[in-house]
């Protein structure tokens, strides 16, 4: 980057922080983008004078709201909700809600920032945003999430709308918090309309959108080997997370010839040496799904694993890594150990699990890295078909849809490889994904005007 790029973009990240006093995540987030789209606009006046990239990192609103509710003592309880809007420029905003106790504006900008990016990649008319609440799930009972469900709904069914905003879930959210979202939204406007995603088959939601993230992840790990001369089978994989995107990634791994070695919650990580195959995946299914439990509790059913509290997982030798779990949870040291135990390739199932320090080590070492923007933007792109759908009032079989996410990826892909080719046989795919997302919803603001 030249020194003159390098000034503004030091000008333009104070501003931000200035703007944003505290919101670390949010920006972390604009600077990973910032820093590669200075130098793709450097000649490209028009986006100078419009302001675009100083427009695009202020969302369009920020919602936020009080839900209260009730729990099962009869106690009142309140917790606070939010809707970021970021960007609408490509399409209807688009993105899930997340219920953890660790939401807040900052995770929730951040997300929403992402998003838009990611949407973009997709080629589908989806804008980005992002919700959620500071509430926790895990403790309550399913009638206490019903309630709480209903009053977040109360207050969000005025921002939302199958042509204005379509949320989707993401962490703490499943399909039986999407199913009470949608029971209340359509009690409250009488309408039955595609208003969010990750629905139940039975009421219009989409077939492989349960898989649809984790399966996208390592199609686009896919893409990448392939590229580079490789393929999955016979290769080691380390995985974080157990939740929906880490085990639907592992078994996509297992089907490629992979030999997945850990998986992990907030708790610890467990390490099979034998490998964590299908039949193992569909028990911690049964053990996070049914019984709520805890990874740990993997040592007591197989022989020969191991677990590790209050670890995490990247100091594990493997060829492979997808981080699933949550943001930044692979920091600079994790990314040495990686590099250093010869990992080729890291695929990002979670939204920026790896730091701004640990990016840097993978690009300074020159291994295949695939951000979450890319790599996990097959659950969303998912997501717009389950729009289509809804809109058409029609279900499409799940081999068609699992041909539309192979192209969807290997499409991500390629734009990936189109922008971020540095003209030496290496792939910057943060620098491809950066600039192939912007472009788009960029040319798109300059058509509207200042608006």
């Amino acid at each position: 980057m030249p020194a003159s790029d390098h000034a503004n973009l030091e000008q333009f990240m104070e501003g931000v922080k200035q703007r944003n006093p505290g919101q670390t995540e949010f920006i972390q987030a604009v600077q990973e983008v910032a820093q590669d789209i200075f130098d793709f606009i450097e000649d490209k006046q028009e986006y100078h004078e419009a302001q675009i990239l100083r427009r695009m990192v202020e969302p369009d609103r920020v919602v936020s709201f009080r839900v209260c509710w009730e729990d099962d003592s009869h106690r009142i309880r309140v917790q606070r909700g939010w809707r970021v809007q970021n960007n609408n420029a490509i399409g209807p905003y688009k993105g899930g809600i997340r219920f953890h106790p660790s939401v807040n504006e900052s995770v929730l900008k951040f997300l929403a920032f992402e998003q838009t990016f990611k949407n973009s990649l997709t080629g589908l008319p989806m804008g980005g945003a992002k919700g959620g609440s500071n509430f926790d799930p895990h403790d309550k009972s399913d009638s206490e999430i019903m309630r709480f469900c209903q009053s977040f709904m109360t207050e969000l069914y005025r921002h939302v709308g199958p042509d204005t905003d379509v949320p989707a879930g993401d962490i703490g959210v499943g399909s039986r918090e999407i199913g009470y979202m949608f029971g209340q939204y359509k009690r409250i406007t009488n309408r039955w309309e595609g208003v969010l995603t990750g629905k139940a088959t039975e009421y219009g939601g989409s077939k492989m959108r349960p898989e649809a993230t984790g399966y996208g992840a390592v199609q686009f790990l896919c893409n990448m080997l392939r590229h580079s001369g490789s393929e999955i089978d016979g290769k080691t994989a380390i995985i974080s997370g157990a939740g929906n995107v880490a085990l639907h990634a592992a078994e996509k791994l297992c089907d490629l010839g992979g030999k997945v070695l850990t998986l992990s919650d907030s708790d610890g990580f467990v390490h099979d040496p034998d490998g964590i195959g299908r039949d193992k995946i569909e028990w911690v299914k049964r053990l996070k799904n049914e019984r709520r439990g805890r990874i740990s509790e993997y040592v007591e059913e197989f022989s020969g694993a191991e677990y590790h509290e209050g670890k995490r997982p990247w100091h594990v030798a493997a060829d492979l890594a997808l981080p699933c779990a949550t943001q930044n949870e692979l920091e600079e040291d994790d990314a040495k150990a990686l590099v250093d135990n010869g990992c080729i390739a890291v695929a990002e199932g979670a939204n920026m699990p790896t730091t701004l320090k640990g990016v840097k080590v993978f690009k300074d070492a020159r291994i295949m890295y695939a951000p979450g923007k890319a790599a996990n933007a097959g659950g969303v792109a998912v997501s717009g078909l389950e729009m289509s759908q809804n809109a058409e009032r029609i279900s499409w079989n799940q081999e068609r849809l699992g041909d539309m996410l192979t192209e969807l990826m290997k499409d991500i892909h390629e734009k990936c490889v189109t922008y971020g080719d540095d003209g030496d046989g290496y792939i910057d795919y943060v620098k491809g994904a950066n600039i192939a997302g912007f472009k788009k919803v960029a040319d798109a603001m300059l058509a509207f005007g200042v608006v």
